[in-house]
């Protein structure tokens, strides 16, 4: 019994390890150092849909910080009780529900979950190519892609952000990082592709 209890510890420990965000996000190399399964899902998501690794990650780290569960936090009712969440947006990429579904259907990946990194980072990238498609923002232009992907394609085509000082300042501090992100990944990408043969080189 006791050695059972131990293994089930064991065990939880390693989920939460599994799940806990990087402990440095702000440099890339660590963040890749640390989640060492995540530079090839990255790399995967951008051979797919077109954004580049560094574009992808900033979006993310701007949506959760890399939390799988995070959510917006709860309104309050008489500044007080805590009362509904603002959406139903959830998980890496904080996708709401009827977006998510979205995704599944066109993008084929029918059992993707939104607390699951492969599947969260390419909603990012399926998302950056419609954001390509419907409204012209290129797949590197984090800016914009960032802009679109908060307001939607049509409130990016009706410029809803004009009247959002705040989110145009994130929206600049997402390009910023993702600049950061791709000079930080030129010093250590070579060690994340693996030998010549690996396929997602």
């Amino acid at each position: 019994m006791r050695a059972l209890s131990l293994i089930l510890l064991a065990l939880t420990t390693l989920v939460g390890c599994a799940s806990a965000p990087p402990k440095s996000s702000d440099n890339i190399c660590d963040v890749f150092d640390e989640k060492r399964g995540w530079y090839k899902d990255a790399r995967r998501a951008e051979r797919r849909w077109g954004s580049d690794i560094p574009t992808l990650m900033a979006m993310m780290y701007q949506e959760s910080t890399f939390r799988p569960k995070a959510k917006p936090p709860r309104t309050k009712i008489l500044w007080v009780i805590p009362g509904p969440r603002k959406s139903s947006a959830f998980g890496y990429a904080q996708v709401k529900d009827e977006t998510w579904k979205e995704y599944q259907r066109m993008s084929g990946n029918h059992w993707a979950s939104r607390s699951y990194f492969a599947d969260a980072i390419d909603f990012v990238g399926w998302y950056n190519a419609q954001s390509k498609k419907r409204v012209g923002i290129d797949k590197n232009d984090a800016r914009n892609l960032y802009l679109a992907y908060h307001e939607g394609h049509g409130g990016y085509k009706r410029r809803t952000f004009d009247q959002k000082a705040w989110l145009v300042g994130v929206a600049g501090k997402v390009e910023q990082r993702a600049r950061r992100y791709r000079e930080q990944l030129k010093s250590c990408e070579r060690r994340f592709k693996g030998p010549w043969w690996w396929p997602l080189r």
